[in-house]
């Protein structure tokens, strides 16, 4: 979709500084106003799909750089990039679509490079209410980090100047006299589209637009006219004087993490949030990025208006890691799959519960929302049914979009000896527990990898995968079947960015042993069964909210296999020193 294709936009030029700036406005003139400034080698279009989804609450406005897209170009264009010049072109548009009122700024790559100089230079304060930035650091800050690693040098900083020195390999190229110019308006700009479907799923289409060629040519000024001069002689006052939110992509190829330590000392208001996702996400991520935009300006609007401290984003622990993105938990409606629902909830995260209990399912989403989930849905299925799971992937991915964290928690409990375990029981446990993770994991994760933006999954298996026993036949196998997945998943997925644990609890205070079968025996003893393990689980009274910890810390490490409870540390030890003992141990019969 082109900007002028979108109903509503509204078209004119600014004129600045012997230039012509062109600009395009989506969204009802009155409302508060969101400036969207893109990177290099980009124009204004990048951010079509983002302004669509903003202009629907905002005034949404789009400019070319200068000599960028239908903007004129300086003459000559050494000297004509310069970060006062380019503030220059900012404050002449703002001046031009909001002339009464503070507007929100948005950049992207090189439009978050120079939005840095514009929220932290006085000449502008007023004029900016809120600044998002992604993929883009201030030079002036990237200075100070750089000479606080030259002149204090440490083995930990130096690796971080090396890594982010190769991260940077093309700021060298643009230096070159020519070479830029002719690769891009040579191979490169042929190239370049499909360059970025191939390593960033980046759809080609309407974007980028033919201009690309001389955009890239004429943007290498931007690096010529600033970088050098700026990282040597960075500004000593380059503190923020206006909230900023940072959107960091954890897969960025150009920029590390590592790059924005010690921010919070330029940024009095600074809140964090991190994206599973490469460089281009205003293409990649345009849903989730127009939402934290959205929430971003909506809270410093109402600080504005009330006079009360601004709170945008979540602020539970690993809010940065996880607020705003899609989680679905299934076997959500209690035990381990509510707790790990809400403890996502808690760090602000989206949640899908779902549970074949579809009342449970809603309970958990409602608390999901008062947790501090911005959104929470509940939705009704049983996992073993791979058509029902076939339509709840389709539906989530059309009402909600594609899933960033998948949690297969859905499980059931069988006990009693093989001989009288029947078919029908091995399908039933099976269906549940080792095909509801199929289906998950084959659903979810390829909208994952066709997304090609990264995810994570994870399965919950159990102490039993490790340790045979001779009452558990059935479920063990199910468990031990879904940690030999997880680990076939995690050596497949790994190129495509996806990560996959699998977490394995021990003896956890939860509502299984009320639903467990126990083979063998007729109603009256299996109802006593029942009733005895659920005393033996809650005297031992290990809390789910324990194993949901444990899920959330194995996403944001990576862990491949997470054993929870200390029963099943043990006989996952014993698994690997001590096999022999395990098997003994397996003989004893239960005491129940």
């Amino acid at each position: 979709m082109n900007l002028r294709d979108v109903p509503g936009a509204r078209e004119r030029r600014v004129a600045t500084g012997g230039i012509e700036l062109c600009v395009v406005e989506l969204g009802e003139a009155s409302r508060p106003t969101i400036v969207l400034v893109h990177g290099y080698p980009d124009s204004k279009e990048v951010w079509t799909q983002v302004a669509v989804r903003l202009a629907e609450e905002w005034h949404v406005v789009l400019y070319d750089v200068r000599g960028h897209g239908e903007s004129t170009a300086p003459k000559p264009l050494r000297g004509g990039f310069t970060l006062e010049k380019l503030t220059d072109d900012f404050l002449a548009v703002a001046d031009a679509v909001s002339p009464d009122r503070p507007v929100h700024l948005v950049g992207h790559d090189w439009g978050s490079v120079q939005s840095w100089e514009f929220a932290t230079v006085s000449r502008t304060e007023g004029r900016i209410a809120s600044f998002t930035s992604m993929s883009g650091p201030s030079l002036d800050h990237f200075g100070h980090w750089i000479k606080q690693r030259m002149t204090r040098p440490t083995p930990r900083r130096v690796g971080q100047l090396l890594g982010q020195g190769a991260k940077s390999w093309y700021v060298y190229l643009l230096h070159t006299p020519v070479l830029p110019e002719l690769a891009w308006r040579g191979p490169l700009g042929k190239r370049w589209p499909g360059i970025l479907e191939r390593l960033e799923k980046v759809p080609q289409g309407d974007y980028p637009t033919p201009s690309l060629p001389h955009d890239a040519a004429h943007g290498a000024w931007l690096y010529r006219d600033n970088v050098r001069s700026r990282l040597r002689r960075p500004r000593a006052d380059a503190y923020a004087h206006v909230p900023v939110q940072l959107i960091t992509p954890t897969g960025d190829v150009f920029l590390s993490e590592q790059l924005y330590d010690g921010l919070d000392a330029w940024v009095p208001q600074l809140t964090r949030r991190s994206l599973p996702a490469k460089h281009w996400v205003p293409r990649t991520r345009p849903d989730r990025i127009a939402s934290w935009v959205g929430e971003f300006a909506t809270a410093t609007e109402s600080a504005r208006e009330t006079g009360l401290p601004m709170e945008a984003g979540p602020k539970g622990r690993y809010a940065e890691r996880f607020g705003g993105q899609l989680v679905l938990v299934t076997g959500a409606a209690g035990g381990i799959g509510r707790a790990t629902a809400l403890a996502f909830a808690g760090a602000g995260a989206r949640v899908v519960a779902v549970d074949r209990d579809a009342e449970g399912a809603e309970r958990t989403a409602e608390a999901a929302r008062r947790a501090g989930a911005p959104a929470a849905w509940a939705e009704a299925v049983d996992v073993g049914d791979e058509q029902a799971m076939e339509k709840l992937a389709a539906r989530v991915a059309d009402a909600y979009g594609v899933v960033d964290v998948l949690v297969n928690n859905a499980g059931i409990g069988l006990s009693g000896p093989f001989l009288d375990t029947t078919t029908e029981d091995w399908k039933n446990v099976l269906d549940v527990n080792l095909w509801g993770v199929i289906h998950g994991c084959r659903l979810f994760g390829r909208q994952m990898a066709e997304r090609g933006q990264g995810g994570h999954i994870v399965n919950t298996a159990s102490a039993a995968a490790f340790q045979p026993s001779r009452a558990l036949p059935a479920y063990s196998t199910s468990k031990a079947a879904v940690l030999m997945l997880s680990e076939c998943l995690r050596a497949e997925l790994a190129e495509k960015s996806i990560g996959v644990s699998a977490i394995c609890p021990g003896i956890v205070n939860t509502g299984i042993t009320s639903t467990a079968r126990f083979v063998g025996t007729d109603a009256a003893e299996e109802q006593r069964m029942r009733q005895k393990a659920g005393k033996l689980y809650g005297a031992r009274n290990y809390p789910p909210e324990k194993v949901a910890a444990a899920v959330l810390r194995a996403v944001v490490r990576n862990q491949a296999v997470v054993p929870v409870t200390p029963e099943s540390h043990a006989v996952r030890f014993l698994s690997r020193v001590g096999p022999g003992a395990l098997r003994g141990l397996a003989r004893l019969k239960p005491p129940l």
